[in-house]
């Protein structure tokens, strides 16, 4: 399935049905009186959030959806029937705006929450309700109000625990196959994750949590390089980052220079990003290269307050230390939350 998380979309709620003009008309009775009912609701347009969707690829076409309107009022003191609601489902952590000012106006963040985009409008009064001692024979009714309707913009950000962060090739998807039942696509080529990935890391003791493999960030994402830009935004809702690092064979690159480009990205883009806990992790530690310059990097990193595993995609090696880190410094985060 197409990995999207914006879409843009018109929703239109449903017309009031229109009041009707009617007067009793029985045998023997020649002065019925004014019997019109009045118009139905038109129907309202609701989102919702649902889990069991990832994607905005449903809404990327069509655009316009309308919600029913109300069935006009009939003779015999009828009223019409009220338009049916329209329903639209959203992944969960879906953001709603207003299209031409960027407002926000609801987040879904849990399963089942509604918010009403699109209010129908009233029905109109029939000409019953218009009768008055001195106006015994109305002849009017009215018409039902118009719905509302709005240009809408959805994001898509993803809910995880937590955010697996590094540039590419670091060996990101192959940590996330390790410690969860998640099976992203993994080759030895740059952007081989063309979209965020998610998987949910279970253990014996303590709640499990979900894991974001975050694609594309490269030095000058925040700017529009790579694929970076695309694919922020999931980082917004992280708890914390795995910092992945490796020694590159490229000359030019240094995991610590690497760790700060990365940390520059996520303050240009936002900087509440910086005060998340960050875990680094220097993987390919099954390496004889890489484990002679291990006890060097982690001595910086630990000065800097960070802190350092070394661990192997490849083999496991130090991959249920640094789990059983990431879950103590969860269960911190929540702890302080619900102390707050």
């Amino acid at each position: 399935m197409k990995f999207v998380d914006e879409a843009r979309i018109h929703v239109k709620a449903g017309d009031g049905g229109n009041g009707c003009v009617s007067f009793r008309r029985e045998r023997f009775i020649p002065r019925g009186g004014p019997d019109g009912g009045d118009g139905g609701k038109g129907g309202d347009v609701i989102l919702q959030g649902d889990a069991q969707l990832s994607t905005l690829l449903d809404f990327t076409y069509p655009k316009q959806f309308r919600a029913q309107r109300g069935f006009h009022g009939k003779g015999k003191d009828q009223t019409g029937r009220n338009g049916e609601d329209l329903i639209l489902r959203f992944p969960v952590g879906t953001l709603v705006r207003e299209d031409q000012t960027g407002e926000v106006l609801q987040d879904l963040l849990f399963e089942g929450q509604p918010f009403v985009a699109a209010r129908g409008g009233r029905g109109g009064r029939g000409n019953a309700r218009f009768a008055t001692s001195t106006l015994r024979a109305p002849r009017r009714a009215e018409k039902g109000k118009r719905g509302e309707e709005r240009w809408l913009r959805l994001e898509l950000k993803l809910l995880a625990d937590v955010g697996l962060i590094g540039f590419p090739n670091v060996g990101k998807s192959t940590l996330l196959s390790k410690i969860s039942s998640a099976r992203p696509k993994i080759a030895d080529y740059p952007f081989t994750t063309l979209a965020p990935n998610l998987g949910v890391v279970v253990r014996e003791e303590g709640r499990p949590f979900v894991v974001a493999d975050i694609p594309g960030l490269i030095e000058g994402a925040s700017q529009g390089t790579g694929l970076g830009l695309t694919f922020l935004r999931h980082v917004e809702r992280t708890r914390l980052f795995i910092h992945l690092l490796e020694f590159s064979a490229d000359p030019s690159r240094h995991p610590i220079k690497d760790f700060h480009a990365l940390n520059q990205e996520l303050k240009a883009y936002h900087p509440v990003l910086l005060k998340k806990i960050q875990i680094v992790a220097l993987n390919k530690i099954d390496l004889p290269s890489v484990r002679e310059r291990a006890g060097d990097l982690e001595k910086k990193f630990e000065e800097m307050g960070y802190p350092f595993y070394r661990i192997s995609g490849k083999t496991g090696e130090g991959i249920e230390e640094m789990v059983e880190a990431v879950s103590r410094a969860l269960q911190s985060i929540v702890d302080q939350a619900n102390e707050s």
